[in-house]
C-alpha cells in the first residue's frame, strides 16, 4: 500500500524559509499528481501548491511568488520550498496524489494522503 511521509517542517521566525518534503512508499504510477494543501486550527484545509504528471504547476495566490512546488526525477519525492514566511502560513501542511486531475488545488480531487508536518511562523 503507497504511503505519503512529509517532513521538513517546523518553526521559524518570519522572513524565513523552510523546504518540505514527501516521500512516497510503493507504487505511485497511478496517482501522478501531488499537491501540497495547510489547515490551521478552525479552518478548512486549502491548496497551496500542486503539480501534474506533466510538470505544470499551480499556486494559491498566497503562495505565488514565494513558494515552489516541484517532484524529483523519480517521481517518488515531493519538495515545497517556502520563502518569506510569515505567520499566516502557520498550519499543518499535507501531501497528497490523485489519479487524474493534474495540478489541481480542490482537496476534494486527491484520494491519498499523508499525516502532515507542523509548520510554524513567529513573528
Amino acid at each position: 500500500q503507497v504511503q505519503l511521509v512529509e517532513s521538513g517542517g517546523g518553526s521559524v521566525q518570519a522572513g524565513g524559509s523552510l523546504r518540505l518534503s514527501c516521500a512516497a512508499s510503493g507504487d505511485t504510477s497511478d496517482r501522478p499528481n501531488w499537491g501540497w494543501f495547510r489547515q490551521s486550527p478552525g479552518k478548512e484545509r486549502e491548496g497551496v501548491a500542486a503539480i501534474g504528471r506533466d510538470g505544470t504547476t499551480r499556486y494559491a495566490d498566497s503562495a505565488k511568488a514565494r513558494f515552489t512546488i516541484s517532484k524529483d526525477n523519480t517521481e517518488k519525492t515531493l519538495y515545497l520550498q517556502m520563502n518569506s514566511l510569515t505567520p499566516e502560513d502557520t498550519a499543518m501542511y499535507y501531501c497528497a496524489a490523485n489519479r487524474n486531475f493534474p495540478a489541481s488545488l480542490r482537496a476534494g480531487m486527491y484520494s491519498l494522503w499523508g499525516r502532515g508536518t507542523q509548520v510554524s511562523v513567529s513573528p
